[in-house]
């Protein structure tokens, strides 16, 4: 214990400076009245700008070794230091990322289908709340899919999920996912699928690009970031579409196979930090791409 001795007194306040309140902080959509341990979390995945570029390597969950994801420690080596989060499984977390890892994890705990099973879309919890802690995650990931046969089963999870992170202040975001079926990626019906999600207490939402991208981040009182879909043809595709999804209110992209299965994967990483952080245009982040690849 410190000696008592020559201790000062506490001093008045009319001797001190006028008390900070403190800034507001950075604007997180929805979070302004959330607990210290919960808004600390979000905090770390998004940025002092509001804004974020997730990297998810999850697909091995459903898909297996996909392409260029075979060996993740290896795919995920030059790209983490332009990642403001990591989302992954439990077990490639532990068999292949550093637990030295700066990067705040995003956690997939839904699964349990495969592409050889008769329904992606029927899906449950995979991952208990005591190893989502055990493992220090930021956030985790659920997959909910509305408008299958699976949505009430799906829905009930995200539900039961919400209620037990929330005891420990871990933020759940919800995946509005559609497997292959392409034409239910529509403004209607992804803005009804986030708003869904935002009811039954998601803090992130992570969804698809499409026309009419802004009636999707309008109806949703949380934020939204974009998920990469198909695999585009071309690099200023994907500058495209994420520079006007962050246009009509995105504060961020999830973006897998359109960066790691990429030539250059940390040029892409790069680009789009521009894109999403600086404010680039598509135009600009294409032409900072070709300059990193030519000088990788």
């Amino acid at each position: 214990m410190a000696d008592a001795e020559g201790l000062l007194e506490a001093r008045r306040a009319a001797d001190m400076a006028a008390e900070q309140k403190g800034g507001p902080g950075k604007r997180i959509k929805g979070a302004d009245h959330l607990g210290w341990g919960m808004r600390n979390r979000l905090s770390r995945l998004i940025r002092a700008d509001g804004h974020c570029q997730f990297l998810p390597i999850d697909h091995g969950y459903f898909q297996g070794p996909t392409r260029c994801l075979e060996r993740p420690a290896e795919t995920i080596r030059d790209l983490v230091p332009y990642a403001d989060g990591l989302f992954v499984t439990r077990g490639v977390l532990r068999a292949a990322v550093d637990p030295d890892l700066e990067t705040p994890v995003i956690l997939r705990v839904s699964g349990g289908t495969s592409v050889v099973g008769k329904d992606l879309a029927d899906e449950v919890l995979t991952t208990s709340v005591d190893e989502m802690v055990r493992l220090n995650v930021a956030a985790v990931g659920i997959s909910i899919f509305v408008g299958s046969d699976y949505e009430k089963q799906t829905l009930e999870s995200l539900a039961l999920l919400v209620d037990e992170c929330e005891a420990y202040g871990i933020p759940v975001m919800a995946v509005t996912a559609v497997g292959k079926e392409l034409e239910k990626r529509t403004a209607r019906y992804l803005a009804l699928s986030c708003r869904i999600a935002a009811e039954l207490g998601a803090r992130i939402v992570k969804t698809y690009y499409c026309e009419e991208f802004d009636r999707v981040t309008n109806g949703c009182p949380v934020p939204v970031v974009i998920a990469g879909g198909p695999r585009c043809e071309t690099e200023l595709e994907v500058f495209e579409f994420v520079y006007d999804g962050m246009q009509k209110g995105a504060i961020g992209v999830n973006l897998g196979r359109n960066v790691w299965q990429n030539p250059h994967p940390a040029a892409m990483m790069r680009a789009l930090n521009a894109v999403i952080h600086e404010g680039a245009t598509p135009a600009q982040a294409f032409d900072l791409f070709n300059t990193l690849k030519q000088a990788a």
